[in-house]
């Protein structure tokens, strides 16, 4: 296995996961609802490359995710591990695919859609820890409350931690519009999703 390849793979095997905020929100019920997600990699044949499904959802209602995506990872560029971002038809079919990984078995690849702007770019800061945020341009544009924002994300990721936080800007004035106004959410990771991840899953 070439440097490259493994530190890919430990990438890899850092995102897959079932992450909770439950500590956070028992802890801060005013001010965050317990919320999970799941990044669960994708059988290599789904997109002819590494890939995930993630999901994140509210506890109470896990059947009804807030936000779906599958992404494709791609090799590192430079000092960044490059995850890009696709939307797909018919979300509600897959709703609940974090726990139940069978409903992925209906995805159609062709219905994939790049949502340009949004991939997320990530470095390694110190051993096994990752950051990341949306890539620079301003371009990964979100509705919200009938108003055009654009995303700013970041992630700070390691083998037993994914704290996150996600807002919205106004493209005009870059006056912040929607996103946690008490600091970002803090998960613990309780349930490893990677097994299945060896040096064949990355078949660059």
């Amino acid at each position: 296995m070439s440097p490259t390849t493994d530190s890919l793979l430990r990438f890899a095997k850092t995102l897959a996961g079932h992450y909770s905020n439950r500590e956070q929100a028992q802890s801060n019920p005013k001010d965050f609802a317990h919320i999970n997600i799941f990044f669960r990699p994708l059988p290599w044949d789904v997109l002819k490359a590494p890939g995930f499904y993630s999901e994140q959802s509210y506890d109470h209602d896990p059947w009804r995710p807030y936000r779906q995506g599958i992404h494709r990872l791609l090799p590192a560029d430079g000092q960044h591990f490059i995850v890009e971002n696709f939307g797909f038809a018919d979300p509600i079919r897959l709703a609940g695919a974090g726990q139940r990984p069978e409903l992925l078995n209906s995805l159609k690849p062709d219905s994939l859609k790049p949502r340009c702007g949004c991939g997320m770019h990530f470095r390694e800061i110190e051993a096994g820890r990752y950051q990341g945020e949306v890539e620079p341009g301003k371009k990964c544009l979100v509705p919200r409350d009938g108003q055009l924002t654009y995303l700013v994300s970041e992630v700070d990721v390691n083998a037993t931690d994914w704290v996150s936080r996600d807002r919205g800007f106004d493209p005009e004035t870059d006056e912040q519009r929607w996103g946690s106004e008490h600091g970002p959410l803090r998960f613990k990771r309780v349930a490893y999703l990677g097994d299945d991840l060896e040096e064949h899953w990355l078949r660059w």
